[in-house]
C-alpha cells in the first residue's frame, strides 16, 4: 500500500558542504486557504540553494529546512478557495521568496498565484528550471528598468542561470544585447541572441561599453560600482546583490546622474504567465546544465559550487 501520509524530501541538520544534504521522510503536507499542493516532478537548483545550505546568516537562519523555490509538477489538491487550478494541471512557479522554500521534495504547498500552468510545448525538466532565474530577470530588465526595444542592454555573467534567460528576454523584447562570459562560453551567448559578448577576463568593461540604457548585475558591491561607468547619463543599473555596497552604489550613482536599484526576486502570477508565453513561443528556452535525480541532490550542489555551470542544474523526481 502506498504511504499517503509522507515523502520523501532533501534535508540537512547543520550548514556546510553537499555532504550535508540527506535524504529524508517528512509528513506530506496539507495545502491551507488559497494554496496549492503540488506533486513535484522537477525543481530547479540555483545558487540561493547552495548558498543557504553553506553560509550562516542567510534568510533561513539554522537548518533543518528543505532547499529549493523553482518547481514544475501536477497539481495534486487544491486549498479553499482556489478557482485558477484544478487538480491534476500542469503548473509551474516559484515558492515565495525566500520564506516560501521546500521544493526538493516529492510534494510541496504553495500560493497558488505563485504558479502559472506549464506550457505544453516545454517538459517538466524545462519548467522546472526556468522560474526563479526567469523572474529575477524578467522583473530586473521589464518590471524594474522598463526595458523598451532599441535599448542597449548590458548583461554581466550572460551565460550563468539568470543571465542566459534575460539575454533572451532583452531580445524577446527588441533591445540590442551586449553580454559578458569567459571566452569558452561566447559561441553559448551569441547562440542565445547576444549581439556582443566580451570576455571579462581579457576586457575593461568599462571602457567597453560606456552607452549602455540598463546594465543587469549579478556581482554586487564594488562590481556593480564600477559597472554604473558602462551607463550612458540616466541609465540604470540593476543589482541582484544585497551586501554592504549598496549605500556607496547609490551615492555613486546620484554622482554620475546614472539610477541604481538592488532587487530581490518575489512570487509573481503575471510574470510567471509572461513568462509562460515566452517559453510556449520557443523565445525562452533554459539551458539545462545536469539533471539528477532528487536522492543525488548532493551531486547537483557539487556541480554548482564549482561555479563554472553554463545554464541550469534540475532535480528530478520519479
Amino acid at each position: 500500500m502506498n504511504d499517503t501520509t509522507t515523502m520523501r524530501a532533501i534535508s540537512q541538520d547543520v550548514l556546510g558542504g553537499p555532504e550535508v544534504l540527506k535524504e529524508v521522510r517528512l509528513p506530506r503536507p496539507t495545502p491551507g486557504p488559497s494554496e496549492l499542493l503540488v506533486r513535484v516532478h522537477a525543481a530547479g537548483v540555483n545558487p540561493t540553494d547552495w548558498k543557504h545550505r553553506s553560509v550562516p546568516g542567510l534568510f533561513l537562519g539554522e537548518p533543518p529546512f528543505v532547499l529549493g523555490w523553482d518547481v514544475s509538477g501536477v497539481i495534486e489538491a487544491t486549498g479553499a478557495g482556489v478557482t485558477l487550478f484544478k487538480p491534476g494541471d500542469e503548473v509551474f512557479g516559484m515558492l515565495p521568496y525566500p520564506y516560501g522554500v521546500g521544493s526538493h521534495a516529492e510534494y510541496v504547498t504553495g500560493p497558488a498565484r505563485a504558479f502559472a500552468p506549464k506550457p505544453a510545448a516545454i517538459d517538466h525538466v524545462q519548467a522546472g528550471a526556468l522560474p526563479l532565474a526567469a523572474l529575477t530577470a524578467w522583473q530586473a530588465l521589464v518590471d524594474t528598468a522598463h526595458l523598451e526595444a532599441g535599448q542597449r542592454v548590458l548583461i554581466h555573467a550572460a551565460a550563468g542561470g539568470v543571465g542566459h534567460l534575460a539575454v533572451q528576454i532583452a531580445k524577446a523584447h527588441g533591445a540590442y544585447v551586449i553580454g559578458t562570459a569567459s571566452a569558452s562560453k561566447h559561441d553559448f551567448v551569441r547562440a542565445l541572441g547576444a549581439d556582443e559578448v566580451l570576455d571579462y577576463h581579457t576586457t575593461d568593461i568599462t571602457k567597453a561599453v560606456q552607452d549602455a540604457d540598463v546594465v543587469l548585475d549579478s556581482q554586487g558591491s564594488d562590481h556593480a560600482i564600477r559597472s554604473l561607468h558602462s551607463l550612458r547619463p540616466g541609465g540604470i543599473l540593476v543589482s541582484l546583490r544585497l551586501d554592504d555596497g549598496i549605500p556607496a552604489l547609490a551615492e555613486d550613482a546620484a554622482r554620475l546622474g546614472v539610477r541604481a536599484e538592488v532587487m530581490l526576486v518575489e512570487d509573481d502570477h503575471a510574470g510567471m504567465a509572461a513568462i509562460a508565453h515566452l517559453a510556449a513561443d520557443g523565445r525562452l528556452r533554459a539551458r539545462i546544465a545536469g539533471t539528477f535525480e532528487l536522492a543525488n541532490a548532493a551531486k547537483a550542489h557539487e556541480l554548482g559550487d564549482t561555479g563554472r555551470t553554463a545554464g541550469k542544474l534540475v532535480l528530478t523526481v520519479q
